[in-house]
């Protein structure tokens, strides 16, 4: 079955795709695409979230071959950027290793490639199913929004589409981000890759972005000043700057820095 996706901007211009992050879905790159006007963004609903919940079973390589068949559809002789956010950075991880050729600039924002311990993920369905009725609660999910950045325009829409989410969802999205490493052809990728991560995020994000930017020789690593996970939607001025400068002129802001390879 096929994801739900929208199109926005000049149809003729550069393909840029987007992919959303865990708990969210396409509306969080609504900056992004007002941004990016000359270009054709397209920003795709991943498996079991936003209008795609009623698609097949959630999985990161289904995503990925999913996106593909998407950008192939409409990359035609385009110029081809991926975008991605933490569980959408992680699905254009495995793109990139599973299609090396397919897209010329990719940007992966806040991945995780670190599994984490197998007791902890084991833990996983017991847990949720003991505090998945907090999701319910209005005052838990703005918690949770707080944590990514998320402000008042767009709570109600991530509150309704969180609560409606069911557990055996969250449950496979978890292990699969959880779970999630580095695939053995990240490194055959021919892509320009940016890899980005925040100042203020867990010291395993950290790691995480060293070992992208470590694994393939196309890849910049930069760590972001002063914020945590979510800069796309904590500062989509400077994130939407930042992306365009390093397409179109290969350059990036003085107060990033570099990760060394």
């Amino acid at each position: 079955m096929a994801l739900v996706y929208h199109e926005h901007g000049d149809k003729n211009g550069p393909l840029i795709v987007f992919l959303h992050g865990g708990g969210v879905s396409s509306w969080m790159w609504d900056k992004q695409i007002q941004y990016f006007r000359d270009y054709h963004c397209i920003t795709v609903d991943l498996p079991e979230q936003g209008e795609s919940k009623h698609t097949e079973k959630f999985s990161i390589h289904l995503s990925a071959e999913k996106v593909k068949e998407i950008i192939v559809e409409h990359a035609k002789d385009k110029k081809v950027i991926v975008i991605g956010f933490s569980l959408g950075a992680q699905v254009i991880v495995q793109l990139l290793s599973l299609h090396p050729n397919l897209v010329d600039y990719a940007i992966i924002n806040s991945a995780l490639v670190r599994p984490l311990n197998p007791l902890f993920r084991k833990m996983i369905p017991i847990s949720i199913k003991m505090s998945f009725p907090l999701v319910k609660l209005k005052s838990f999910a703005k918690l949770q929004a707080k944590t990514l950045y998320i402000d008042e325009e767009y709570f109600d829409t991530y509150y309704k589409e969180s609560s409606e989410m069911k557990s055996d969802t969250l449950i496979r999205i978890l292990e699969e981000n959880m779970s999630f490493k580095i695939p053995d052809k990240f490194n055959k990728a021919e892509a320009k890759i940016l890899v980005t991560v925040g100042e203020e995020e867990k010291a395993v994000m950290k790691k995480s972005a060293i070992d992208l930017t470590t694994r393939n020789p196309n890849c910049t690593g930069i760590i972001i000043p002063n914020v945590g996970h979510g800069i796309s939607l904590s500062n989509p001025d400077f994130f939407n700057c930042l992306i365009e400068n390093w397409i179109q002129h290969g350059t990036l802001p003085q107060e990033v820095t570099l990760i060394n390879q």
